[in-house]
């Protein structure tokens, strides 16, 4: 027999005595397992063992195909709240404009408000090569431009013909 998910149900139960609570969700006290199963059976439920490592395991009179549903609706909603982090990347040059700066900025404030990180890309061509200060500097001015809201995750470092930072919310 295959290994189930979820909790033993009726006769998968084998343990001698299980602590009972009936489907008005009150305590009935332990009884013989067979005796708990009768009861479940006589109300047209089914006896699942809701806390397996009790001793003796609580087991509950419910109807498992609601009680499934109910279990998959609460991981359904649990998975919607969860936010996964993504990286953004934002691309600056070395001389970039002081308008296309700010809207840059705006663009990175927004990610970060949202929980994402930024992985900002500087990219030098040609001769800028030899002026990776101007570079440098950039990346500074964002970094003390977002100032408290972040932390830097990797500081800039020179990969080919471009810089990367990454920065995460703080």
């Amino acid at each position: 027999m295959p290994a189930r998910e979820g909790p033993r149900v009726n006769e998968e139960i084998r343990v001698p005595q299980v602590r009972l609570i009936d489907q008005n969700g009150e305590m009935i006290g332990v009884l013989s397992t067979r005796e708990a199963l009768i009861r479940a059976y006589d109300a047209g439920l089914d006896l699942v063992e809701i806390s397996p490592n009790a001793v003796p395991p609580v087991c509950k009179v419910l109807d498992y195909g609601k009680y499934k549903y109910e279990q998959q609706k609460k991981a359904n909603e649990a998975r919607k709240k969860q936010k996964t982090v993504e990286i953004k990347e934002i691309k600056v040059r070395p001389n970039i404009d002081d308008h296309d700066y700010e809207v840059k900025m705006k663009q990175m404030k927004g990610f970060i408000g949202e929980g994402d990180k930024v992985k900002v890309t500087l990219r030098f061509r040609g001769r800028e090569m030899a002026h990776q200060d101007l570079g440098l500097k950039v990346l500074e001015r964002i970094r003390a431009d977002l100032g408290d809201t972040i932390k830097v995750e990797q500081m800039p470092r020179l990969e080919n013909r471009q810089m990367i930072m990454v920065l995460a919310p703080r």
